[in-house]
């Protein structure tokens, strides 16, 4: 759990490097129309949350900054018994400033007006240009007073960048949920049932363990449909003889997990199955024995794709030099994706891979990235052996970089081949 003091100190980081003479404005997430009068599930904007902890739509934060010194104002929902009794209860202004270490509370009616006091004889404005708002268009017809108009969400995706022990221990509960539930599929009689009963049965886990949201949603990709990465309709029956690649991870107290394995409908993998399994685990294992300080992603990325392109030339799915293969991207069309992304509050965090000066940033002590190399082999392609065509396999991880090196902080979530073998044919 992370506590006001910790949300405290982000602000502060923050306020140090807001300019001179500049009023800040960071809006909640509204509620999002599913279709008619219902509405999707709220879900804090990420950076808001990151900054504040708070939960509640119709909210704000604003920075007002002089020369040196700095405000820190909030604003939230009124307590209003009648809108309490349908949509539940509200922090509102008297508790707000009792919980949170502010210098103001008011209450997001004031918000307008409030502004345009703020924005008295300020030169600069700094907002989430992209933030999902109604107030949007309204911040933006009251910059038109400032000179200067600049996105604020960059600081805080720089800031997000490393991981403090808090948002690691939530990143680690929420792999331990994520493992529970990949590890139940596993025992599932898995064969004549549908990819959405096994995306069921992971979200079942998921809410009972309290983790209350999926991090993203969630594929149950059987056979071919493995080779469509983003594969998300999860309705095909799973048949012997296939493989399921399942793309899965929870979302614990906003920070997520992101977990990929490819598992036999029954409790055996094929041998051609198996040749490309071990081709990608073993590439994924070199990836990740690389990671550590100073490395760079692209260095990742490129070691990647020469090993699983060796592999591929071994196992007689391609053909030709490794050096004009990879010249011509040839491997691409198998291995189409990066090796992994930053995780954090967003399955795929918001944090920058380059500095302001357009240099890469190294790897570094806190970050929190996914290794997942893949190879995708249509059912259609006769470029191919006839015996690899229709398989796809990802496998992906979820790594901390330490001091020294890192740390799988997903390493319980079996994946050798023995062992899931083992654990399918134990519940068979």
């Amino acid at each position: 759990m992370i506590e006001e003091k910790e949300y405290k100190q982000r602000r502060d980081i923050l306020a140090k490097q807001l300019p001179k003479k500049s009023v800040t404005i960071f809006l909640s997430s509204t509620n999002k129309k599913r279709s008619n009068d219902t509405e999707y599930p709220y879900r804090q904007d990420s950076n808001f949350y990151y900054l504040t902890g708070f939960k509640e739509d119709n909210a704000a934060l604003v920075f007002v900054k002089k020369n040196k010194s700095v405000q820190t104002i909030l604003f939230v929902q009124k307590k209003d018994p009648t809108l309490e009794l349908w949509n539940g209860i509200r922090l509102g202004k008297k508790e707000a400033k009792k919980v949170f270490d502010v210098d103001k509370v008011y209450v997001s009616s004031s918000l307008e007006k409030r502004l345009e006091e703020f924005l008295e004889k300020k030169q600069r404005i700094l907002y989430d240009f992209d933030c999902d708002n109604e107030l949007l268009s309204k911040i933006k017809s009251l910059a038109k007073r400032c000179k200067i108009h600049q996105d604020v969400a960059s600081f805080v995706y720089k800031m997000r960048l490393l991981k403090s022990p808090n948002e690691i221990a939530l990143i680690q509960k929420a792999l331990e949920i994520t493992k529970e539930a990949h590890h139940q599929v596993m025992k599932m009689r898995k064969s004549e049932k549908y990819e959405y009963q096994v995306q069921a049965e992971i979200e079942y886990t998921f809410k009972k363990n309290g983790a209350y949201s999926d991090a993203y949603t969630t594929i149950v990709a059987s056979g071919n449909n493995a080779n469509t990465l983003h594969y998300i309709q999860n309705d095909k029956k799973l048949c012997e003889g296939e493989m399921i690649l399942i793309d899965a991870g929870c979302e614990y107290q906003y920070y997520a997990s992101d977990i990929t394995r490819t598992i036999p409908v029954g409790t055996k993998f094929t041998k051609a199955q198996k040749e490309i399994y071990m081709l990608v685990l073993d590439v994924q294992k070199k990836i990740i024995q690389m990671i550590r300080p100073g490395v760079m992603r692209s260095e990742l990325q490129t070691r990647s794709e020469e090993l699983l392109c060796e592999g591929m030339i071994a196992l007689g799915i391609l053909e030709g030099e490794l050096e004009e293969l990879l010249e011509n991207k040839t491997h691409k069309k198998y291995y189409p994706h990066g090796i992994g992304h930053w995780m954090g509050i967003d399955v795929h965090d918001q944090a920058p891979y380059k500095y302001d000066n357009a240099q890469e940033i190294p790897l570094q002590k806190g970050m929190v990235l996914t290794i997942e190399p893949a190879l995708y082999f249509h059912e259609n392609d006769t470029d191919i052996p006839l015996k690899y065509r229709g398989i796809g396999v990802r496998i992906e991880d979820n790594i901390l970089v330490t001091s020294k090196g890192f740390k799988n902080l997903s390493k319980e979530i079996i994946k050798e081949i023995e062992d899931i073998e083992s654990y399918s044919s134990e519940y068979a």
